[in-house]
């Protein structure tokens, strides 16, 4: 077998390559030589509405909480099993999905579960009951998991080494802009006290509901684009589909460059399926295989994950997934309710000011005599939820657009630990937070330090494993990852009618202990896809 082509691609401004002719070249090869153009910023925009998609599925409910309490009778604690109960979902499905994408292909996961995803959104948006939302919202967390690992997976197949950080952070800024869209749209929709009946009454709307609902369009619209998009081409040479995959390398060429395909420098490519099975007689050939057959070897793929060099690498990778996303979705789901909170006490003790403790432990001592209380409110003077949230968001896009242009010069690596670092100490600050502002301050930095650490992580575990267990590792990583997420929110409630130190404490101590750990990531910058 022939050695992979040792050329060096160098693009001009258009994104055209001024090589000769070159054969037998590898992914990173043929990905550098179609340049940088419309197409990129294509896949990008489209990653919009998919990132938009998963973070509703996330967030959505910490909206809908603090306005849906009284139609749905929540406790404070069942507000907290609404927020985590999503992440249970993408935990229970994230073996699942990982190895469909590794051997089914990306495109069809992203096309098939994001409309899955919006069918079950819908769902959410007609309950009824509080455990009609919590059973939708679970399955809505198990289909999107599939999906938003295919997207990290497939936009980074898209790009060459030079990029592949840079578009990872920019889903970072997609995702928090989404953090700032969420609460724009809350305020847009549920304060307007919409309150329609159906079928004589036996199904009811409110404004909540028609905020769910509407969360359900990013996801079909992820659906239909996708479906006008290839498959990953580092995919398809993975599975021995050579000739689709040159096509495809083609296409984003002309794209990009408005040259005639036949123009790609590139002529053929490697053969991936020889190189992984040790030759053509060194193992099993993926190429023209039956989906049965994909599915089994999806299986069996799974099983190297749990021996050397490969059980270090995730096991490390996944705690520290998990420690910086009980960070980061802790304290972000809980801002909106902490915030009612604040605005409910301003409402009860008008012109007087308090500390975040004292402001809690009111709210803390409310919940626990419930029970006496004869009729449930919404507080009708609220908007500063959604201003404060969109604030903190807003900070987020700024801070991940900042990310992106000093990512590669400062390393993965350094920034993870030294931005975990700062939110660690963040966090513990906001226990000593005196008023409003404070708070709102101290959360614009830990929500965009801790968020730009989780997405920093993602990329580096992109770059650790081989492109066969790829989406795999990215699953396992965001499962463990979505477990801390989970465990975060349920103990949140809890751990506040501890007192007003626990769960500030908590966080911020998980935080500092995978900041340690992040040490012994690898470095990966501008490391080739294995």
């Amino acid at each position: 077998m022939k050695k992979p082509s040792l050329f060096t691609i160098t693009a001009t401004e258009d994104g055209a390559s001024k090589n000769k002719e070159i054969t037998e070249a590898t992914f990173e090869t043929a990905i550098s030589a179609t340049g940088f153009g419309k197409f990129n910023y294509l896949v990008l925009i489209l990653s919009v509405p998919c990132g938009w998609a998963a973070m509703m599925d996330t967030t959505s409910m910490s909206y809908v909480a603090p306005a849906a309490h009284c139609d749905l009778d929540m406790t404070l604690a069942q507000r907290g099993l609404l927020n985590g109960i999503t992440y249970l979902g993408m935990i229970s499905s994230a073996l699942g999905w990982g190895f469909l994408a590794d051997t089914l292909g990306r495109k069809k996961i992203l096309v098939i579960g994001y409309l899955v995803d919006a069918i079950f959104v819908v769902t959410a948006g007609l309950a009824q009951t509080y455990g009609w939302l919590l059973s939708a919202k679970f399955f809505t967390g198990m289909i999107i998991n599939g999906p938003f690992a295919a997207l990290t997976t497939a936009v980074s197949e898209f790009h060459c080494a030079k990029y592949r950080a840079k578009v990872v952070m920019a889903l970072g800024v997609i995702y928090s802009f989404a953090q700032f869209l969420i609460p724009g749209l809350a305020w847009l929709v549920i304060p307007q006290h919409l309150d329609y009946d159906f079928f004589n009454g036996n199904l009811e709307l409110h404004s909540w509901n028609f905020f769910i609902l509407i969360c359900a369009i990013p996801s079909l619209i992820c659906s239909i684009g996708h479906s006008f998009l290839p498959e990953s081409p580092k995919f398809l040479m993975t599975v021995g589909r050579n000739d689709d995959a040159l096509e495809v390398f083609k296409k984003v060429y002309t794209y990009n460059t408005g040259l005639d395909p036949d123009t790609f420098p590139v002529k053929s490519l490697v053969n991936e399926t020889e190189l992984n099975t040790g030759g053509k007689h060194g193992g099993t050939v993926t190429a023209n295989r039956t989906k049965i057959q994909a599915l089994k070897e999806g299986w069996q793929q799974i099983a190297p994950m749990f021996f050397p060099p490969f059980l270090c690498k995730i096991i490390l990778a996944a705690v520290i997934q998990s420690g910086f996303m009980l960070g980061a979705n802790t304290i972000r789901l809980w801002l909106p309710q902490i915030f009612t909170i604040i605005s409910d006490y301003q409402l009860l003790h008008p012109n007087t000011s308090a500390s975040l403790c004292t402001m809690l432990g009111a709210a803390t001592t409310e919940n626990n005599n419930n029970s006496t209380m004869t009729e449930c409110v919404v507080n009708p003077l609220a908007d500063s939820i959604y201003i404060n949230s969109m604030i903190v968001a807003g900070s987020a896009v700024i801070a991940y657009t900042m990310a992106g242009a000093f990512i590669n010069r400062i390393g993965k690596k350094p920034s993870t630990i030294s931005l975990s670092l700062l939110s660690a100490i963040v966090v513990i600050l906001m226990y000593f937070a005196q008023n409003s502002a404070m708070v709102v301050a101290l959360a614009c930095i830990n929500i965009a330090s801790i968020g730009i650490c989780c997405n920093i992580e993602l990329a580096i575990v992109v770059d650790m494993f081989p492109t066969k267990l790829r989406a795999v590792a990215v699953s396992i990583t965001l499962m463990v990852g979505r477990c801390g997420a989970m465990i975060g929110n349920l103990l949140f409630p809890y751990l506040l009618e501890l007192g007003c130190l626990p769960p500030f404490l908590m966080i911020s101590c998980v935080i500092f202990i995978c900041s340690m750990l992040s040490i012994l990531l690898p470095k990966t910058d501008m490391k080739a896809l294995e």
